[in-house]
C-alpha cells in the first residue's frame, strides 16, 4: 500500500534530483550519488578524484550526517586529515530496503534544504 506522505517524499525527491541536475549540469543517478554528494561536502575539501575506498569512506559520512538527524549519529571529531567521524549513540531500528532508503531521502530533502539552504521548487 502506497501512503501519502510516501508519495509526497517521492515528489520533493524527483524535484531534488532536477534542482541538483540544473545546479550541477549533471542529474545524480540515484540515491547512492547523493549521498556521494553529501560525503563530499561534509569532508569539505572539495571536488578531487577520490579512490574507491574513500568513495566509500563518504557514503559512510553522509550516512551518519543523515541518520543524526534522527539521533543515531553524533559527530565524535575530525581526524588529522580532515575527515569526520561519527559515532553511534543508539541502536538503529531494524528496516527493510524500501524503509531505509525513505529513511535516507528523507533526511537528505532536510539536509539540502535546512543546511545547505537549497530552494526546491515545489
Amino acid at each position: 500500500m502506497v501512503y501519502q506522505k510516501d508519495l509526497d517524499i517521492e515528489r520533493k525527491w524527483a524535484r531534488l534530483m532536477k534542482t541538483l541536475e540544473n545546479n550541477m549540469g549533471k542529474r545524480p543517478k540515484d540515491l547512492n550519488a547523493v549521498l556521494f554528494l553529501i560525503g563530499v561536502q561534509e569532508l569539505g575539501q572539495g571536488a578531487k578524484n577520490f579512490e574507491k575506498e574513500e568513495k566509500q569512506d563518504l557514503m559512510h559520512i553522509a550516512i551518519c550526517k543523515l541518520l543524526s538527524f534522527s539521533g543515531f549519529y553524533e559527530l565524535e571529531g575530525v581526524d588529522a586529515d580532515g575527515w569526520p567521524h561519527w559515532r553511534n549513540v543508539k541502536p538503529l531500528p531494524r528496516f527493510d530496503l524500501l524503509e531505509q532508503e525513505k529513511l535516507l531521502k528523507m533526511h537528505a530533502l532536510d539536509y539540502f534544504t535546512e543546511e545547505l539552504g537549497l530552494a526546491i521548487p515545489s
